[in-house]
């Protein structure tokens, strides 16, 4: 509202100085006219000069704010862009090639802030290739899990492995290349298509990325698009509908070929012939790679080796499906809260 206030406050201000202005070179003309020492032609062209005169500074006095704000967000971007990362590589850091996928918690613990633990004494074990499923309810500390394993954050306490050795071991540029992430919002870039599919290997040729699309189900619809794979996509991909843009993401991470897959959500908000499109491209995607799949449709994981149910930070039930469904727990509570769920949509329809 200050900022407001300002702009318009500047403008008037503008206005007025050229209004009065005006007004006074009228008043001394008038006075030359009558005197004759100027004629009224010469008055007259006098005015159109001024009004050529004011018409720039007009324009320039309302660029002034955007150029200040353009001006504060750079100053922001910079800032930021200078800040160092909470992040870093240790000075003994080594080199790693490809990973097994093993991953590991022991005793882990974070806190964001300092203060209350999103997880706490988290103790777990993945072995390389599994196919792990993770659930529990909004806030229970399942991305934050995955944030651990790719190092977004580390611990407050305890570690997190992979292939036995601790995270903070290994070069982070060559620990973030051992990840695919498929995310419930899939993040495209405002350039072709062919170069968001790329984004995860910046030395694809042609037809690598288009093996990856096809493999994503992707190259169907981007084959029938005037420029093809040269086709622009929108900021964040909006000219893309949501099954095109989650198969362009499928079909990035085909490309990474990492040994281990990240999915948070990745079929959901999606129409049914979206959905299987996307489901065959992910069983084939999991092929080999350790998978962590993020679901609150438990319906997803039914295939999965094992399933994980985070309550408050902490792991309260570990096993397969159809084991744990068995037992009265956190699980079973969750199924039966989505069956609930699905009858009471279906009896509305």
């Amino acid at each position: 509202m200050l900022l407001a206030l300002v702009e318009h406050g500047f403008g008037l201000l503008v206005t007025l100085t050229t209004a009065a202005g005006t007004a006074a070179v009228l008043v001394l003309g008038a006075q030359h006219v009558r005197s004759g020492a100027l004629t009224l032609g010469e008055l007259l062209l006098v005015m159109a000069y001024l009004a050529q005169l004011y018409r720039p500074l007009e324009t320039l006095s309302k660029n002034l704010s955007q150029l200040q704000q353009s001006v504060a967000g750079a100053e922001r971007a910079f800032a930021l862009l200078e800040q160092i990362p909470e992040v870093i590589d240790r000075a003994d850091a080594r080199a790693l090639g490809r990973a097994r996928g093993e991953i590991e918690f022991r005793d882990a613990a974070f806190s964001y802030d300092g203060g209350r633990c999103v997880l706490q004494g988290l103790t777990l074990h993945v072995r390389a290739g599994a196919r792990i499923g993770i659930v529990g309810r909004t806030g229970a500390g399942k991305t934050t899990l995955v944030n651990l394993v790719t190092r977004f954050y580390d611990p407050t306490s305890g570690a997190v492995l992979l292939d036995g050795e601790d995270l903070r071991r290994w070069r982070l540029d060559d620990l973030r290349r051992q990840f695919a992430i498929v995310l419930q919002e899939p993040v495209l870039f405002s350039t072709s298509i062919g170069e968001n599919i790329a984004y995860g290997r910046a030395d694809a040729d042609a037809a690598a990325i288009e093996a990856a699309a096809r493999a994503a189900n992707a190259h169907e619809f981007v084959a029938a698009l005037p420029q093809g794979y040269a086709t622009q996509v929108g900021e964040r991909g909006m000219r893309l509908s949501g099954g095109e843009r989650q198969r362009i993401a499928l079909a990035r991470a085909f490309l990474k070929d990492a040994p281990i897959l990240l999915l948070d959500e990745a079929t959901s908000a999606l129409d049914s012939h979206s959905e299987e499109l996307i489901r065959e491209a992910l069983t084939t995607l999991m092929n080999g790679r350790t998978v962590i799949a993020i679901a609150h449709r438990l319906s997803t994981l039914r295939s999965f080796d094992r399933i994980i149910v985070v309550q408050n930070g902490q792991v309260v039930q570990d096993g397969r499906p159809d084991n744990l469904l068995r037992k009265a727990g956190a699980y079973k509570s969750l199924v039966d809260l989505e069956f609930s769920r699905l009858k009471g949509i279906g009896v509305a329809a």
